[in-house]
This record gives structure tokens, C-alpha cells and sequence, in this order.
């Protein structure tokens, strides 16, 4: 596919000022044109692998002329091809039943056609941005003929001037056989609906499913484990941390002797090396800034989708996900650039890059890996250069600057140390304690208690993604977010309560990690869902799901890793700062 310029500026300019919007303003006159798009066709089990779909041998109508379309950033990147259907259809106005096309089918196309019979394939098409969904074939029950759908009747709903209900009904089976020419109709029936032009995508939606009490029950069940997480945190804690405090209150009373002959140990003897900066503290600060990022790109998406209804729009969440972490990529400069000069990071411009691209490399890289095995299969999913190079030029061009600003304004407002502790200069030896206390041991147990108050949440998600659901309860989403957080900050606090207590003093990263476990948990349940709960084969399918699984998991695991990391810091400046220490 050529690069054009019009169409790369039409793509840059659609992420950043075009969110959930489309061409159309929904309202017609009688006799207006109403656009029938085909947009994809691919096996019913694995709704993500699609393909254009003229790639199956079907025939346009005769009509050639049609009002503008353009194709915003989000659908091309999922995929999206809406083309043309050359279909003639009229505001209010009936058509009975037409011949639109004919096929002669050669060996070539019967085998096309044959294959797609026997693999269940589906199709979609668009009417005034209304998803119709409609089945190639049928398989004879004996099992030796195979038959296609010929004939499309279409029962368009409208309440005023708008379109506000779709319906497609398949007739005229015709099997198919090499060397026969088939004729394909249409048939448009017009009626009067009460449904109201913003309740019209309800019917797509499937309450049973997303709100079901089991749903209720999770939020419920996880709810409550924040509860009893943050009492138990807060009483064992808070009375572990008196008794400390009182010992070592006691202590200070000793004269220097009887301290060095008394019982030394726990969180207070690391006080010298507590505050020292993390190994790696480039990585470590980049990730925390991308961490920050992640988490205000998904308040600010959840948001947008509970306001705005996002799911009834063509791509417009992708759209606005990408907008926002665009607009919001001063929050990854200022968080990440100011931690990396507490720590003492000189390097800065190289922590910005760092900083700014970690998870745009992540993302196209495995994007652009998962792209030439859709190029191979001639899938939908295949991103065309342009999109490519409107991504690229969104990263270059306004992500860089804006993680530059944030950036020195990071290391200007918020990069002095302000250490409760003086720093030693020798680090102190970090002494032999039982295995369960070892960092790696806690890293992996970290993340099982926010797994479980999220895990049935995933199957939802998971779902809605994977499966032919539309996922609209993103209040359920939001309420899951706060939940993930409250959960992951209390069991990192106690986790590097541990790690003190020991005198090991490398909290930074045992926290990041401890909380990031999370999604190596649920990564592992991806496999669980993949084996069990679809029905997905072969290397395009697997590389897809795994891939952008991996994407997912990462992503989610930054973000728990800051979440644990924050609330663990702050948990250690105060203990640290409460404590009078000479």
C-alpha cells in the first residue's frame, strides 16, 4: 500500500481532535442515501482474525457513486475495511425483492467459498454505523453439500429521521457447486420504531451476561477483602510499628555501651541506607514514570466511556486512548525526570527517551511482529504504512515533546531530595535471613492477593475482547481499578514491612516487582482462558492472543509496580520520619 499525504494528515488529525466522532450526523430526509458497508469476514470461534471482505469472492452491486468516508485512527488500527457494498438503499424506502450481482463460480472461488462453509466464517456490515452480522453458509446435516446464503433482507427500524434499529435476515440457501453461476438479492423493509436514537445500540449490549450476580458478587467479594485488607494492615501494623517505636523511644535513653551490648535489630538499623537510590535508577525511574502514565491514561479512559459511551462508536475507545496518553505525556516526564533526579541521575535526556518510549517500542514492536504474520495471511488486521507512520510521527512529534516539558519541569519542581535520613556512605552488609524473606520469594507472592480481587473482572474483559461481547460496564471497570490499587499499595506495604524488618534495605524494587507480579499472574490465566474458553487455532490466531496478551500484562504490571512502589514510599518516609534517629 502507497503512503499518501492527504491520508496520513487525515489520520494524525483523527487521533488528536477526532474522538468518537464520524463522518455522519445521523438524521436523514426520505429518499436520502443510506450507505450498506461490508466491512470483514473470518471464522465465528476467533472474532479478532478477520478479512476484508471481497477477499471472498463476492460481487458488488452496480451502484458506484457514494458520499465521503474517512477512516479515523482507531479503526484502522483494529482493523476496520469498510468498503462499499454498491447496494442501492433509500431513506424510507422499500425494496422488494432485487438482483444486486452474480458469481460464476470457478474451481478457484468454489474452494473459497467451500472453505469458508466448512470454517463457520461470518461477516459484518455497517448501516448508519449500526453493526449487522450475517453467516456465510451452512454445512447439509448429512454432511456432503454446502450451501451459501444468497439472499439479504434487511429490516431497517427509524424513529423520526434517524436510524435507530437494524435487522438482517439470510434466505435462499444455494449450494454451491464449481462451474455454477449464483445471483445474490436484497430486499430493504422500512417501519416505524419507538426505540429512541440514543437507546438504539442497547440491543447489542447483553445485561445477563455483564450483569449477572456473579459480577455483583466479585465487586463485592473483592470489595471486601479491601476492607478486611486495610484493617488488618492498619491494626497489625500500627500496633507492630508502637512496639517498635516504644523500643526504640527506649533506646535512646541508653547510654552508648548499653547500646551496642543491647538486642539490635529490625527496620530502624537500615535507617542509613533506606533512602539509597535503586540499582538501575534509569530503568527504574522510566518505569515509574510510564507506571503514572499508564494509571492516568486509564482514570481518564474509564471515565470517557462511562460519560461518553464510547462502545457504540467504530474504534472511538482506541482513538481516545490514544489521544489521551498523548496529551497525557508530561505526567510520564514530570513523575519519571523528577524521581531520577532524586536519585541523583545525571543522564537526563537519555532518562527522558528512556522514559518516553518504553511502552510506545513495546507496543509497535510487537504490533509490527504480529503484522507481518497478518500481512502473510492477508488479514484486515494488518496495519497498513500510513497508520504506521501517523503512529510514529504522534510518538516523535507530540509524545517526545511533551515528556521533555515534563521532564524539566520534573527535575525543577520536584527533583531535590528531601530525605528524612542522612544516606551512609558505605553500605551497610545485608545480613542472612530465612528464605521466605529472601526479595524473590516476596515478588512472587506479592501479586497473588490483587490476582484474586480482579481475576473475575479479567474473565469479563477478556470476553468482551476475545468473544462476540460488547463490554459497557465501566463503572464495574472503575470500581475494579480503585480496588486493584487499594489492594496492591496494602499487601506492598506489608511486604517491605518484612523486607525491613529483616534489615534488607532494597525496598524499591522488591516493591515495583512485589506489585507488578500481578500480571505475570494474569498472564498465566490467559493460558487458562486460551486452552478452555476458546476455540482459537493455528500460528495467526496464537501469535494474535499471545501477543497482545503479553502487551496487556506488561502494561498492567507497570502500572501496579508504581502503584505498589508510591504507596510503599510513602509508607517508608513516614515510619522513617516519625522516629527520632541520631
Amino acid at each position: 500500500m502507497l503512503f499518501k499525504p492527504l491520508q496520513f494528515v487525515t489520520l494524525v488529525l483523527a487521533a488528536i481532535y477526532q474522538v468518537g466522532c464520524d463522518e455522519h450526523d445521523h438524521t436523514y430526509s426520505e429518499a436520502d442515501e443510506v450507505v450498506l458497508w461490508m466491512n470483514t469476514v473470518g471464522p465465528y470461534h476467533n472474532r479478532q482474525e478477520t478479512y476484508e471482505y471481497y477477499s471472498l469472492p463476492f460481487c458488488r452491486g452496480p451502484k458506484e457513486s457514494i458520499s465521503h468516508y474517512h477512516e479515523t485512527l482507531g479503526e484502522a488500527l483494529l482493523g476496520v475495511e469498510l468498503e462499499f457494498s454498491g447496494v442501492d438503499i433509500d431513506f424510507m424506502a422499500d425494496v422488494t425483492k432485487t438482483k444486486y450481482c452474480s458469481v460464476d463460480l470457478s474451481e478457484e472461488k468454489y474452494q473459497a467459498f467451500s472453505y469458508a462453509v466448512k470454517n463457520h466464517y461470518w461477516y459484518q456490515m455497517y448501516i448508519d454505523d449500526l453493526p449487522i452480522w450475517g453467516i456465510v453458509g451452512e454445512i447439509e446435516e448429512s454432511g456432503d453439500g454446502l450451501y451459501i446464503w444468497t439472499h439479504k433482507k434487511f429490516d431497517v427500524g427509524f424513529n423520526a429521521k434517524q436510524i435507530v434499529d437494524v435487522n438482517l435476515t439470510s434466505e435462499a440457501k444455494v449450494k454451491l457447486a464449481p462451474n455454477k453461476k449464483i445471483s445474490f438479492t436484497y430486499e430493504v423493509k422500512w417501519h416505524q420504531s419507538k426505540v429512541k436514537f440514543e437507546d438504539r445500540f442497547d440491543k447489542y449490549l447483553d445485561p445477563n451476561f455483564f450483569q449477572h450476580r456473579i459480577h455483583w458478587f466479585s465487586i463485592f467479594n473483592s470489595f471486601m477483602m479491601v476492607i478486611f485488607l486495610v484493617g488488618l494492615v492498619s491494626m497489625i501494623l500500627m500496633r507492630t510499628l508502637r512496639k517498635d517505636y516504644a523500643r526504640y523511644s527506649k533506646e535512646e535513653d541508653l547510654d552508648d555501651m548499653e547500646k551496642d551490648l543491647g538486642d539490635e535489630y529490625g527496620w530502624k538499623q537500615v535507617h542509613g541506607d533506606v533512602f539509597r537510590p535503586a540499582s538501575h535508577p534509569m530503568m527504574f525511574s522510566a518505569l515509574i514514570g510510564t507506571g503514572y502514565h499508564i494509571g492516568m491514561v486509564s482514570i481518564c479512559v474509564i471515565t470517557f466511556a462511562i460519560i461518553g459511551e464510547l462502545y457504540t462508536e467504530r474504534g472511538s475507545l482506541l482513538s481516545t486512548a490514544i489521544f489521551v496518553y498523548a496529551a497525557t505525556a508530561p505526567v510520564n516526564g514530570y513523575c519519571g525526570g523528577g524521581l531520577y533526579a532524586r536519585m541523583g541521575g545525571k543522564v537526563w535526556i537519555k532518562q527522558m527517551l528512556l522514559s518516553a518510549f518504553l511502552l510506545p517500542s513495546l507496543v509497535c514492536g510487537m504490533a509490527f511482529f504480529i503484522n507481518f504474520i497478518a500481512i502473510y495471511y492477508h488479514a484486515s488486521r494488518a496495519i497498513p504504512f500510513g497508520t504506521m507512520v501517523a503512529v510514529s510521527c504522534i510518538c516523535i512529534f507530540v509524545i517526545l515533546p511533551l515528556t521533555l516539558v515534563g521532564t524539566v519541569l520534573g527535575r525543577n519542581l520536584a527533583g531535590q531530595p528531601n530525605y528524612p535520613c542522612r544516606i551512609n556512605a558505605v553500605p551497610r552488609p545485608i545480613p542472612e535471613k530465612k528464605w521466605f524473606m529472601e526479595p524473590g520469594v516476596i515478588v512472587v507472592l506479592g501479586g497473588v492477593l490483587p490476582f484474586g480481587s480482579i481475576f473475575i473482572e479479567m474473565y469479563f474483559i477478556f470476553t468482551s475482547f476475545w468473544a462476540y461481547k460488547i463490554y459497557y460496564v465501566y463503572g464495574f471497570m472503575f470500581l475494579v481499578f480503585v480496588i486493584l490499587a487499594i489492594v496492591t499499595v496494602c499487601v506492598t506495604i506489608v511486604c517491605t514491612y518484612f523486607l525491613l524488618n529483616a534489615e534488607d534495605y532494597r525496598w524499591q524494587w522488591t516493591s515495583f516487582l512485589a506489585a507488578a507480579s500481578t500480571s505475570g499472574y494474569v498472564y498465566l490465566y490467559s493460558f487458562y482462558y486460551f486452552f478452555f474458553k476458546t476455540k482459537m487455532y493455528g500460528l495467526f490466531q496464537t501469535a494474535f492472543y499471545f501477543g497482545y496478551m503479553a502487551l496487556f500484562s506488561i502494561a498492567l504490571g507497570i502500572m501496579c509496580g508504581t502503584f505498589g512502589y508510591v504507596g510503599t514510599s510513602q509508607f517508608v518516609r513516614k515510619i522513617y520520619s516519625t522516629v527520632k534517629i541520631d
